[in-house]
C-alpha cells in the first residue's frame, strides 16, 4: 500500500504517512509474536449496558511491541538507559529531518561530510526495503548501517535515526553494533519505516512518538513527515 498523503487548504501536500498498518496476525520480524485484534465490548453487547440504539465499540489487543512501525530506545539495549517513559519528545516530534537515498545497497555506509549540517535532526535511510514487507522477501538480503555509519551519526549529533528496512543493523551474526552505537548515545532508532520515496531529501520535519510506557524499550509509533 502506498504512503497517505494528506493536503491541507491550499492543496499542497502536508502530511505523509511513514507507517505500516497493524493487522491481526501481522508478522513484522520473525520468531516475535504476531498481533491479535479482538472486541472486548462488542456493539451488540453495548445495547444491552446502555439501552437500544446506543452503541459503542471496545477494543482488545495483544501486541508485542516491536509490531509494525516502532522506535527503540536505550532501555532496548541498556539497563540503565532511558525507556519510554524517558523519551525526550524533542527527538521524535516535529524534527527537523533528511531523507537520504541509498536504494541498491545492503551495508551502507555514511560519512561524517554528507552528515555535518544534520545536527538535530532526524535521519531517514531510504532503502524501498519497505515493498517487500508482508512477504517472505522482507526477511531476507535486507539492507541496513554499518557500525562505522552510526558512529558517523553520533558525531553529527542527530537527534534520530530511521530506515525503511527490516533492521537498522545486519542479522547474519547475533551482534547488534549500530544499535549499540545509537543507543549507548541516546539516538533513538525508528525500523520498519514505509513510504521513504514521497520525501524530499531536505526540507520536511519527521514525527515517530510513542505511548509513555515506564519499563519498556520499544513501542509501535505513528509515524509521518510534515511538509
Amino acid at each position: 500500500m502506498d504512503a497517505v498523503t494528506r493536503t491541507n487548504a491550499a492543496g499542497t501536500a502536508a502530511l505523509i504517512d511513514l507507517s505500516h498498518t497493524i493487522t491481526d496476525g501481522m508478522e513484522t520480524y520473525p520468531g516475535l509474536p504476531t498481533p491479535t485484534v479482538h472486541t472486548h465490548l462488542s456493539r451488540e453487547a453495548a445495547e444491552e449496558v446502555y439501552g437500544p440504539g446506543i452503541t459503542f465499540h471496545i477494543g482488545l489487543i495483544t501486541l508485542c511491541t516491536n509490531t509494525g512501525t516502532y522506535l527503540d530506545v536505550p532501555f532496548h539495549r541498556y539497563v540503565d538507559g532511558y525507556d519510554l517513559a524517558g523519551l525526550d519528545l524533542a527527538s521524535v516530534a516535529h524534527v527537523p529531518a533528511a531523507c537520504l537515498d541509498r536504494r541498491g545497497r545492503t551495508a551502507i555506509d555514511l560519512v561524517d561530510d554528507e552528515l555535518s549540517a544534520l545536527a538535530g535532526h532526524a535521519v531517514l535511510i531510504r532503502t524501498d526495503h519497505s515493498r517487500h514487507f508482508g512477504t517472505d522477501a522482507y526477511f531476507h538480503d535486507h539492507p541496513h548501517l554499518t557500525a562505522a555509519s552510526a558512529e558517523a551519526l553520533v558525531r553529527a549529533g542527530v537527534a534520530c535515526v530511521g530506515i525503511d528496512s527490516l533492521n537498522i543493523d545486519g542479522t547474519d551474526t547475533a551482534g547488534r553494533p549500530v544499535h549499540s552505537i545509537l543507543l549507548a548515545a541516546g539516538v533513538p532508532i525508528v525500523e520498519h519505516l514505509r513510504g521513504l520515496d514521497q520525501l524530499p531529501e531536505r526540507g520536511f520535519r519527521f514525527s515517530a512518538v510513542p505511548p509513555k510506557i515506564e519499563g519498556a524499550g520499544t513501542f509501535t509509533v505513528r509515524a509521518y513527515a510534515l511538509m
